[in-house]
């Protein structure tokens, strides 16, 4: 029976591998055309991927251009993991550590104060209680993807503010996982165990912390040793097999897997090989990460734009000012120059994305909020990814003061 079974897989395989083969054609050659159109404009590519998921969408009439739409969303979700694994390649540990203390004051500060005032302005909407508390935390977390991707397309991610972004965004990631932890419990059994919430929060700071002080005693090393003695072909293999370890294991352990990637990504840039690593990891993380954002603009249902567009920019408004009323003065009184305090404010406060809709979709599991929230948070991160490179690009541009502390700049 079971060989039936595997045969039975095999032959619906082969019929697929041949919708697969198309549909990645498509989402290729479409990308390509409005990307090209996009630097012709001097857009940022983000947004031409974004048009082109939108073209060849399920929702684009008269029909969709792509047969497997659940495939492409696999392959989307694994190109997270290679971008910000390359990503972490940027940032080794002495780097983060010199941001560690001030993410994590920063990082709390502004998520449970942005989370609380959004709950708030949810309820004064109508929206229920479990719902404007799922809403509330969808918006406190930053899309970790759609920053990094560009902060990277406008040549600032080794900049002191981008530092001060990565470290904030571990600290978010956490908070949100372990909180939609307890807001699922709670809906589920009405109370909320403190033994449940202290064993996360374990879990998690022995998750990192392990990761931080073993890999980096013992990866390191190996991977200067395979470096220096096989071809970059053995090289890449092992890397991506970290990555994708460490993703599979904060996944285990309930966390995003984004958070494994990226730790992955900071190990190899203990290494003197990486900048080999990022060499030979960058062009599956440019075709990967084109898949995750033609995904989502794939996701956009234009007809149901006009249903949603109100909450949704209420929403965006609310989380947008709560996060830089927040973080720019805790920077200043940290000792940041003001520059340095309102690109960290704008890098922090403009993406929503994969992480809300995680967010949306773990209330919807549990039957704790109405169909309309995970659509409102889908219209949300379409909104903000299509604005987010514009006000990066305005960050980018600002020079509002020289900086006040020496350590800092």
């Amino acid at each position: 029976m079971y060989f039936l079974d595997l045969i039975s897989q095999i032959n619906t395989s082969q019929i697929n591998t041949g919708f697969l083969i198309q549909d990645f054609a498509v989402v290729m050659i479409v990308a390509a055309v409005m990307v090209f159109v996009t630097h012709k404009l001097k857009q940022p590519m983000v947004i031409g991927y974004l048009l082109a998921g939108m073209v060849i969408g399920p929702f684009t009439p008269p029909f969709s251009l792509i047969h497997e739409v659940g495939t492409i969303n696999t392959l989307a979700e694994l190109g997270i993991i290679i971008l910000l694994f390359v990503i972490g390649t940027e940032f080794p540990i002495t780097k983060l550590k010199s941001v560690g203390r001030v993410s994590m004051i920063v990082g709390i500060a502004e998520s449970l104060g942005t989370l609380l005032i959004t709950f708030f302005v949810s309820q004064t909407l109508g929206f229920s209680q479990f719902d404007s508390m799922f809403l509330a935390l969808a918006m406190s977390v930053t899309s970790t993807v759609v920053t990094v991707k560009i902060l990277e397309e406008l040549n600032m991610i080794n900049e002191k503010s981008s530092v001060l972004i990565m470290g904030i965004l571990i600290v978010e990631d956490v908070i949100v996982i372990t909180t939609l932890g307890i807001l699922q419990s709670l809906a589920l059994t009405a109370a909320v165990s403190f033994v449940h919430v202290i064993v996360s929060v374990a879990i998690v700071v022995g998750f990192i912390a392990g990761i931080l002080i073993l890999g980096s005693r013992y990866l390191p090393p190996l991977i200067d040793k395979l470096a220096r003695k096989t071809d970059y072909s053995v090289l890449i293999i092992v890397i991506l097999g970290l990555a994708f370890g460490l993703s599979f294991g904060a996944i285990e352990l309930g966390l995003s897997p984004v958070i494994g990637a990226f730790l992955a990504g900071v190990l190899v840039a203990e290494s003197n090989s990486a900048g080999i690593a990022r060499v030979i990891t960058i062009p599956l993380r440019d075709v990967f990460a084109a898949l995750f954002f033609v995904s989502v603009g794939a996701l956009v249902d234009v007809s149901k734009i006009p249903l949603f567009i109100i909450p949704a920019l209420i929403l965006i408004v609310t989380s947008f000012m709560a996060k830089m009323l927040i973080i720019i003065p805790v920077l200043i009184k940290a000792g940041y120059d003001t520059t340095t305090a309102v690109r960290t404010g704008l890098g922090l406060s403009s993406a929503r994305g994969e992480m809300s809709l995680i967010v949306g979709k773990g209330g919807q599991d549990v039957g704790a909020v109405s169909s309309y929230v995970l659509p409102i948070l889908g219209v949300v991160t379409i909104v903000t990814t299509f604005v987010t490179p514009y006000i990066l690009k305005m960050g980018a541009k600002l020079n509002i003061s020289s900086g006040s502390n020496p350590d800092k700049n």
